[in-house]
């Protein structure tokens, strides 16, 4: 078989360019990776005041945040996919254009529904920049630096995620929700001038190539992965007869999306990849741990304010100990992964991650807020050295004609896993509780269900621990390359 790559005879902007051109390129990549974080996280704290804007309930406003989130879970591998097919840079200018145009409508919507649609495209752009961004890693940075660039990416995110909260209550406080948007909306205009400057060109594309795209296994994968997402967020881990309907249609769209993908010249997901214990078990892995992190997220501000009586002010400057510990661990990892290899940074990130799930669940609450915040600790700093190794051991060394697509489901996975993590890991911990209403509940109770709940995070980890053992033997059997030429297969033109 004859792979087919428009990008790996073009040279790259770490080998060929100057030293500006190297910064400027990670720079790009950085902001790419930052700003779809900042718009997760910022949203959350102005849906109060975006609900008395707009005089709707909280049901109705959660669709601000919902319209995003799915938009960027069902597109995200064909937008990592048609990259491939189409040259990334282009369509990385495209999706920042919309995320900037979008953003800036954000801020000016006139009515919740356009605000909710605004939102909507601004996911599909920022699906774009998220599944692109790590793609273009191999391009751009000499591999012996790959690790340390993973690490910078998933520090920029950690930071947009922290930022967020804080940045957006001044924003509400001074100038009112649409600053959120009108603020962000240049740093997006930002990116799209520094890609178009740093970015390498894309090269010469096929006219056969447009027309491969997987268009029906496309939509195929999007309908069954926002089915998914509404199943596990409209009615908030209860699991109802609607949440129920979604979830067989979830399984209904997932058979037939494989079936689709055997039978089609160019499938969106070639599934013989999966045979590659790497790719395996990095998204498999990224999907449990991305679960637990959500835990902290969900049932950490219920346990400070119920359990430990902390006041509000104090939550969300407790709460974000773990991203900020997140973001300065990221580069360090990297450095870490390069030196060391990322295989054994990833079991070293999922044992740290056990210790500290454990250490949760069994803290007790006469220690406080140091005891949460050191528990915290240790698992966002561990979760950083296995996403920047995990990340790394699945990009590195694939087909330049499959870094969209793989790099997309990378992504997938971890907002599936956060999707997941919101809905089960918050109903396990109200069951835990035994209360009627988590937000009235007796400390004692909290505390119950907090233990509960990172209980089940320790043994989510140390499955990921398995796989990530297994992995490991299964590549050492099949003398496998972690870092040689074109590890999967092509894009399916013989």
């Amino acid at each position: 078989m004859t792979s087919t790559n428009v990008n790996r005879d073009k040279p790259t902007a770490a080998t060929t360019g100057s030293t500006t051109g190297f910064r400027g390129a990670l720079l790009t990549l950085s902001l790419s990776m930052l700003l779809p974080a900042l718009s997760t996280s910022i949203v959350n704290v102005a849906l109060p005041s975006m609900a008395e804007g707009f005089s709707a309930s909280f049901q109705q406003v959660q669709w601000i945040v919902l319209a995003y989130l799915l938009a960027i879970s069902s597109l995200i591998v064909g937008v990592g996919r048609l990259g491939d097919i189409a040259g990334r840079r282009r369509l990385l200018l495209v999706g920042t254009a919309l995320f900037t145009a979008a953003t800036f409508l954000s801020g000016v919507a006139p009515t919740l529904w356009f605000l909710i649609a605004a939102r909507a495209a601004q996911g599909i752009g920022a699906a774009s920049m998220m599944a692109l961004s790590m793609a273009f890693v191999a391009e751009t940075v000499p591999t012996p630096r790959i690790g340390r660039a993973m690490g910078l990416l998933g520090t920029m995110s950690a930071i947009g995620t922290a930022l967020g909260p804080s940045l957006g209550g001044l924003l509400i406080a001074g100038f009112g929700w649409r600053a959120i948007f009108l603020v962000t909306a240049p740093l997006g205009l930002l990116t799209f001038v520094l890609a178009r400057r740093y970015l390498p060109a894309d090269g010469p594309t096929r006219k056969a190539g447009r027309l491969s795209f997987d268009y029906v296994g496309t939509l195929l994968l999007a309908l069954t992965l926002g089915a998914y997402s509404l199943a596990v967020t409209l009615e908030h881990g209860v699991f109802g007869s609607l949440s129920m309907a979604l979830l067989l249609a979830t399984l209904v769209g997932l058979g037939l999306f494989v079936l689709t993908e055997t039978r089609v010249s160019s499938p969106l997901i070639r599934l013989k990849n999966f045979r590659d214990p790497a790719l395996s078990a990095g998204l498999g892995m990224s999907a449990l741990v991305s679960t637990v992190m959500m835990t902290t997220l969900v049932v950490g501000p219920f346990h400070l304010a119920r359990a430990l009586g902390i006041q509000p002010a104090l939550i969300g400057l407790v709460m974000s100990a773990g991203p900020v510990v997140a973001a300065l661990t990221g580069v360090p990892a990297g450095r870490l992964v390069d030196r060391l290899g990322a295989q054994r940074v990833v079991v070293v990130g999922l044992i740290g991650m056990v210790i500290g799930s454990i250490s949760m669940s069994f803290v007790p609450i006469s220690l406080g807020i140091a005891g949460y915040v050191i528990s915290l600790v240790v698992i966002t700093a561990s979760y950083a050295l296995f996403q920047t190794a995990n990340n790394t051991t699945v990009m590195t060394g694939i087909l330049a004609e499959q870094r969209g697509v793989i790099s997309g489901m990378l992504n997938l996975s971890r907002n599936l896993g956060l999707l997941t993590g919101a809905s089960v890991m918050g109903a396990i911990f109200a069951f835990a509780s035994g209360a009627v209403d988590i937000t009235t509940a007796d400390p004692g109770d909290v505390a119950t269900g907090t233990r509960a709940a990172f209980a089940l995070a320790a043994a989510l980890v140390m499955v990921a621990l398995g796989i990530a053992i297994g992995s490991n033997r299964s590549t050492k059997v099949s003398h496998r390359d972690p870092v040689g030429p074109g590890r999967l297969s092509g894009s399916g033109e013989e």
